[in-house]
């Protein structure tokens, strides 16, 4: 349960700081980016599959490269649905997702 927690506390600490560094990712406060956690978690349990199988063929003629756009625009429903966190832009939505997937990699070994 402890593990759990930390795992929350420093994916929200990921999202503030993404937020400093990319122009156009903004978050009001820490309880935003925490509730950003939940809502991006639930779009990746939900919503996420479903969008990969439909864009299955798209992705295998990329290479894998259009699992990014999908990262990106499942990064710009978060923003659009939790209060106090905004995303401005498929760019800045894009480079938000990669830094949050390389984030991810750090605190999946918590």
């Amino acid at each position: 349960m402890l593990n759990i927690f930390l795992r929350w506390i420093a994916y929200a600490l990921a999202i503030v700081f993404i937020s400093w560094i990319i122009p156009g990712i903004e978050v009001e406060n820490f309880l935003s980016a925490m509730f950003v956690c939940i809502i991006l978690a639930l779009i990746n349990t939900i919503i996420k599959p479903l969008i990969e199988i439909i864009a299955l063929p798209v992705t295998v003629l990329t290479l894998g490269l259009f699992s990014f756009v999908i990262n990106a625009l499942m990064l710009m429903l978060a923003g659009w649905i939790a209060p106090g966190f905004e995303v401005e832009g498929f760019f800045s939505a894009l480079f938000g997702s990669l830094l949050l997937s390389l984030f991810a990699l750090g605190i999946s070994r918590i």
